[in-house]
């Protein structure tokens, strides 16, 4: 990095800022500012925008700091730390806001439901038993009620009962399991249970 004015005369106007003379802190500013905007225009994510909000924080901390700075010859190390430490600082929080715009713009799903689980359950088998209570007379209702209400046999079970194939049930229960899924798909969509 080149140097702008020497370093004595840098050192000169810093102990003069340190006593309070207000010229010294415009000096200062004028003298060290290329380096510290070089410095933190190198932090290449930053925009033109970022980059000047930096050098203007890391002078409002460097002078407000300024009285507790123990060797006025470090000065100017201890400025460049402190803009460094700025742009880390501005990068970091670009990252989280970017990051929560992420969030924000594709929102996860609510995971957790309004209703209790066993209150839900309770709901869903009201709703098969009713489905259950409409359908017409038949073999079909049989086996559905053999499988859902009573709940005790298997598929291979009731077909033996009915004296009918397996596969014959095991259709009859996929018909129904489809018309279930679909009355509470309707229902969930209408946001209302009957």
């Amino acid at each position: 990095m080149s140097r702008v004015g020497s370093s004595q005369e840098l050192m000169e106007w810093v102990v003069r800022a340190m006593r309070g003379e207000a010229p010294a802190f415009s000096e200062i500013y004028r003298r060290t500012r290329p380096l510290v905007a070089r410095l933190t225009a190198s932090f290449a994510p930053l925009d033109a925008d970022e980059v000047e909000d930096v050098i203007q924080e890391t002078y409002v901390r460097a002078f407000k700091a300024l009285p507790r700075l123990k060797e006025p010859a470090a000065f100017e190390a201890w400025l460049l730390s402190i803009a460094r430490n700025r742009a880390r600082t501005r990068l970091e929080r670009k990252g989280q806001k970017r990051r929560m715009d992420e969030e924000i713009s594709d929102p996860q799903p609510e995971t957790a439901s309004v209703v209790p689980e066993a209150l839900q359950l309770e709901r869903d088998m009201a709703v098969v038993r009713q489905l259950i209570a409409e359908l017409p007379e038949g073999e079909e209702k049989k086996t559905v009620y053999l499988f859902y209400v009573e709940g005790q046999l298997s598929a291979r079970e009731i077909a033996e009962q009915l004296g009918v194939g397996k596969s014959a049930v095991t259709m009859r229960l996929e018909r129904f399991r489809a018309r279930i899924k679909q009355e509470l798909l309707r229902r969930v969509l209408a946001g209302r249970w009957e």
